[in-house]
């Protein structure tokens, strides 16, 4: 089954009166992340084994405070936890501190498939593990996508993230996880599937009129 194309409802927020409009073809399908399950990475190359996913260029920061935050949540990281907890001793930002290393081909916080201590993204382990929300501790990027936010003029827009949304690198991407069939293996709509992210992007009486909207 193919995914949805692009089609906008408009929604209003009633708090601040902020409208919306909201790609329901995406957040109505039963798309899903299938990182380490068949994810074939934004290279070049699809490559379903490397176990990189959309973590090969590293996480770009929303700012400085982003910055700040992350690289002070990782100093706290039990490095049983962090498969790269040395290199992050180091630095866990580039050199011009606008996104997270690069250690071995992939962001410095993920743990590769088979590490003892979780495969996936250190933080959000480490998030977990304190009972706190992962949200609160990823870079912004790592947890809005697959969603992202524009402006036109007035309005926002909530939509898919698109393979033009990489930049030049887009234009060589041999897969793009939000333009194929194999993601959509979710039970739930991406409405309740990401509910926590939409709420946080749109506010909460916006994320539940989109819920009813799609039937969630």
């Amino acid at each position: 089954m193919p995914i949805s194309p692009e089609r906008y409802s408009e929604f209003t927020d009633p708090v601040d009166g902020t409208v919306w409009l909201v790609d329901i073809g995406f957040v109505g399908s039963r798309w899903s992340c299938i990182w380490d399950c068949g994810c074939k990475g934004i290279e070049d190359r699809a490559d379903p084994d490397a176990g990189l996913g959309c973590c090969s260029v590293g996480a770009r920061f929303l700012d400085e405070e982003e910055a700040m935050t992350v690289a002070a949540l990782a100093a706290t990281i039990d490095p049983q936890l962090f498969e790269h907890a040395v290199a992050a001793a180091d630095s866990v930002t580039n050199d011009d501190r606008s996104g997270t290393r690069v250690v071995d081909g992939a962001c410095v916080f993920l743990n590769r498939p088979g590490f003892g201590g979780g495969s996936g993204c250190a933080l959000q382990l480490a998030a977990l593990a304190d009972g706190e929300d992962p949200m609160d501790w990823k870079p912004s990027v790592c947890w809005q996508l697959p969603l992202k936010v524009d402006h036109d003029g007035d309005r926002r827009v909530l939509r898919r993230w698109r393979r033009s949304d990489w930049g030049s690198g887009g234009e060589t991407m041999a897969w793009c996880c939000t333009e194929e069939p194999e993601p959509l293996v979710a039970a739930d709509p991406v409405a309740v599937g990401l509910a926590a992210e939409i709420e946080a992007l749109v506010g909460p009486e916006v994320a539940v009129a989109i819920r009813r909207h799609v039937g969630a």
